[in-house]
């Protein structure tokens, strides 16, 4: 897409040329900071900023980290735009800005600013551009834990005149939902790929790749039938199950310049975990309770609702874990470490529903659980051959998996820097419709 016809120097580093009828101002000249009161509950209607939106939670939940009374929480009405500026230094995945949909209240913690000179949605856009390319972390003098408003108020914000604010939000609006679209798709059939290896790995390590091979019932519904020749025992009686910490982050002694690999919970995600994102010191090891493990042990995400809880990847690399995983090290030499590792990814399910518990509003997974798990056990020779045999009928399947993957992660980027490209006028998108007709 073509740019405008004249530029000029926004004199905003990161921000460069902009078009030359518009303009850079400070925040506090289009919007103001909104702190209407909920005391006397007057509002009752409970949001959260969560992954870049703005959703309803139940304010009848019980548990959590929900406090006593929402007196304390701040009235937000629609169209407002909500930052969340806490826990900079340890979080710089998170989206931090949202445009507010509805009348409702939320946390204090969080910063509410109401547009007043400039359209909320192409504030929201451009707030979504400034979130991706991670601005708000560089606000301030220097590294800050949070930023309040007084911080924010002179964030510069690209402004064009209406009619062109207007523009590209029309213009973001039907590209953005091109793109959500086509990554829906794709994520679906990813989901079904899934299903399909699911079924795969459950039926080959119940069953065994005999067809005609005669059958026992293994005494555990679930399970059903199994080779008659097979045997199946505990996970605790053919392996040691041990989980770990988190080492004091204030302690600096146990961070700056560590050189040991430890592991959080999104390491199962790897399937294989070559090597850690991460690093704690020998120091560490030796005071905390961080649980080493070494290559070719197991490790499961144990604790929370997302679905990594329960899945489990192969360790390749000497490292130490965190208290959200578990490490499972297998001290019989009867069962092979990648025929355990399929057999407890056919049960990710299973597992799932029987760690979530009635009423639990937060599922976990113990190490006596886990040891409690059975685990039907062919001759080693033949989970050796089943091991083979998965891997070559996933070969393509899972080829075809990561392509979708990267594909996503491509309209993804593309999103991201379409937004970019419009709200700071490196592309013209007024007469786009025509063009594109």
């Amino acid at each position: 897409m073509r740019g405008y016809l004249t530029y000029k120097d926004s004199e905003v580093e990161w921000i460069g040329r902009i078009p030359a009828s518009w303009d850079i101002r400070p925040l506090f000249t289009v919007a103001s900071e909104s702190k209407i009161s909920n005391k006397g509950m007057i509002e009752n209607n409970l949001l959260s900023l969560s992954y870049g939106r703005i959703i309803q939670k139940d304010i009848e939940t019980l548990g959590g980290l929900l406090p006593e009374s929402f007196e304390t929480y701040q009235v937000v009405n629609e169209n407002d735009i909500i930052f969340r500026l806490t826990d900079l230094q340890n979080d710089k995945r998170s989206l931090r800005s949202a445009i507010c949909r509805e009348r409702g209240i939320i946390t204090s913690a969080y910063v509410a600013v109401t547009p007043k000179k400039i359209r909320p949605k192409f504030m929201h856009y451009l707030m979504r551009s400034y979130d991706e390319t991670k601005v708000f972390y560089n606000l301030g003098s220097g590294m800050r834990q949070s930023l309040k408003y007084d911080e924010l108020k002179r964030l510069p914000l690209v402004t064009p005149p209406e009619s062109d604010q207007k523009q590209v939000e029309e213009f973001l609006d039907r590209e953005t939902a091109r793109i959500d679209n086509l990554i829906a798709e794709k994520q679906t059939f990813i989901n079904l790929l899934k299903e399909k290896r699911q079924a795969l790995i459950s039926h080959v390590v119940t069953k065994g790749l005999d067809p005609n091979v005669k059958m026992k019932d293994s005494g555990i519904e679930w399970i059903g039938e199994v080779p008659e020749h097979w045997e199946y025992g505990k996970i605790k009686y053919i392996a040691r199950i041990s989980n770990g910490a988190t080492p004091n982050r204030d302690t600096n002694e146990f961070w700056d310049g560590g050189t040991v690999g430890w592991l959080n919970s999104s390491k199962v995600n790897d399937v294989y975990i070559e090597y850690a994102d991460q690093f704690i010191t020998e120091l560490a090891v030796e005071k905390t309770s961080v649980q080493p493990v070494k290559p070719n042990d197991l490790v499961m995400a144990i604790t929370g609702e997302g679905q990594t809880r329960g899945r489990v990847a192969i360790c390749k690399a000497h490292a130490t874990i965190n208290q959200h995983l578990a490490a499972i090290s297998v001290i019989r030499k009867q069962i092979d470490v990648e025929y355990l590792f399929l057999w407890l990814t056919s049960q990710y399910l299973r597992i799932r529903y029987e760690s979530s518990g009635a009423g639990s509003t937060k599922g976990a997974i113990t190490c006596t659980d886990i040891g409690c798990y059975p685990v039907p056990m062919p001759p080693k020779g033949e989970q050796e051959l089943i091991v083979s045999a998965v891997k070559e009928k996933l070969s393509s399947h899972d080829a075809l998996q990561r392509e979708t993957e990267s594909s996503i992660r491509f309209l993804q980027e593309h999103r991201t820097v379409l937004i970019s490209a419009a709200v700071t006028g490196k592309i013209d998108v007024r007469n786009y419709k025509e063009e594109a007709a």
